[in-house]
């Protein structure tokens, strides 16, 4: 499916992974392999930006994904994401959706929301929430009538 699929179907906190479509290169062709991962990944889904327009420029939409983290222990060093383009020519794909239950924590309110954690049920939610200093956090349960509603209106992301 397409990169605006995806912003239009698929449910924050949902695993996404994309491709260019070509076959991975051989581990002794680094130079090779190494652009082909640039281009063949996954990663949650934790935000999507609408179209902006900033003076006579327009932003398309786009769809952030939480790739993974670098550090030790409980430190976090790095967090890396990757931005897409709805127009981005790479083909995406619904991995995993939140379990019911589940609990996805946002930084804020609001259409800019993003997604900073995804907990098994609420108590785990709130107890993240004291670790990390969210003051603006909203916490909001994955349901069954959501996962409901993308079958009833034929939005089940494949």
């Amino acid at each position: 499916m397409s990169a605006h699929l995806i912003f239009d179907l698929a449910p924050l906190g949902s695993v996404i992974r994309y491709s260019d479509g070509l076959p991975r290169p051989p581990e002794h062709h680094r130079r090779k392999l190494s652009t082909w991962q640039n281009t063949n990944g996954g990663g949650r889904l934790v935000r999507k930006q609408a179209e902006q327009r900033v003076g006579n420029t327009i932003i398309p939409a786009s769809i952030t994904l939480h790739e993974g983290d670098h550090g030790s222990r409980d430190i976090i060093v790095r967090r890396v994401f990757r931005r897409f383009s709805v127009t981005s020519a790479l083909k995406f794909v619904v991995a995993e959706r939140p379990a019911i239950g589940a609990v996805r924590v946002f930084d804020r309110a609001g259409k800019n929301a993003e997604l900073v954690h995804l907990a098994s049920h609420r108590a785990a939610a709130e107890e993240w929430l004291t670790r990390h200093g969210y003051p603006n956090a909203v916490l909001d349960e994955v349901t069954t009538d959501v996962v409901a509603a993308d079958v009833v209106e034929g939005r089940a992301a494949a």
